[in-house]
């Protein structure tokens, strides 16, 4: 039989309430107290139910994420972030793909809304007055996005197109081009900052193997040595039209992407990427959303970047 709250009351000589003012608000109780009653609960095995303790504190003991596409590896290992720390706070996650959809994406956080204490929104699409709208219905933190008034967990693009260009400079590359990402997608824009204009950018692209397939076919035109790809799986399909070509990378071109998703490694040859600090961030995304619950105003982290060199660049100079 499962040992109920009263069971905890009746051993730690303590009424119900104090039993559940313990657990859910501490600052209520005599420590002495408190402490009894948590030497309690560990000694009988006791798990407080998730739907009569949101009845006195206001809080379901669910967290929400929503993501963009699934099946790009990148929105994963957010998720496994993510899951790690809230499972460390004894949290549970209810997480959703929007498809690309925007107004997917806003229907799905009005939803959760009523059912969890918080949503984390990945690389949202939503305009920024649809995310302060459905901000005021539940504590919003936005992974790779920036909107006033709301947390915010930022990877560095800039500095990871930087790394990317001077890497490539380094190799001798004089005629490098971007293959550009969705025009609205925070991240494309960050990338383009750190470009500054040093390289001319095609596209937009989805991005996904297919639009790396066209961005390929677009890039051959302009002669350019190198090709640097808005993200690993559309690097993926740039390197499947080129092997179709009988272009060789990198010996007659050099190829770049971003994330560092696990295909990067597996491909043939071996990527070259920014590597994106996908599970901290969504960590990190967690620990802000447990202070925003706790009253602390809206924060933004930003998380560094760093180049992981493999195959598919060489030194053009050789």
């Amino acid at each position: 039989m499962a040992v109920t709250i009263r069971d905890v009351a009746r051993q730690a000589q303590v009424s119900v309430s104090t039993v559940s003012r313990a657990l859910s608000a501490p600052g209520l109780v005599k420590e002495t107290t408190r402490q009894r009653v948590l030497d309690v609960v560990a000694g009988l095995g006791y798990q407080p139910n998730r739907a009569a303790r949101s009845l006195i504190t206001g809080r379901t003991g669910n967290l929400g994420i929503v993501v963009p596409d699934l099946e790009n590896p990148f929105y994963p290992a957010v998720l496994r972030g993510v899951q790690t720390r809230a499972g460390e706070a004894g949290t549970s996650v209810f997480f959703c793909d929007s498809r690309e959809g925007p107004e997917t994406e806003a229907e799905l956080v009005r939803t959760m809304a009523a059912q969890v204490d918080g949503v984390v929104l990945c690389s949202p699409l939503q305009s920024d007055e649809v995310i302060a709208e459905l901000a005021d219905l539940t504590p919003l933190v936005l992974i790779n996005r920036t909107v006033p008034g709301v947390s915010s967990v930022l990877m560095d693009s800039g500095s990871g197109m930087d790394q990317i260009i001077t890497h490539l400079e380094s190799l001798g590359h004089k005629d490098y081009v971007y293959l550009g990402g969705p025009a609205t997608a925070w991240s494309h824009q960050r990338r383009l900052q750190g470009l500054r204009d040093r390289a001319p950018m095609l596209g937009p692209f989805e991005p996904n193997f297919t639009g790396g397939l066209t961005a390929a076919q677009e890039a051959l035109k302009t002669g350019a040595t190198a090709f640097i790809a808005y993200n690993d799986l559309m690097a993926l399909g740039v390197l499947s039209h080129l092997a179709e070509q009988n272009i060789k990378v990198p010996a007659q071109i050099s190829v770049t992407g971003f994330d560092n998703i696990i295909y990067a490694a597996m491909c043939s040859p071996a990527l070259t990427t920014v590597a994106m600090p996908t599970e901290e961030a969504g960590k990190v995304a967690v620990d802000l959303l447990a202070a925003r619950l706790e009253g602390a105003p809206p924060e933004s982290r930003e998380l560094p970047t760093k180049l992981v060199i493999r195959a598919s660049t060489r030194n053009i100079r050789c």
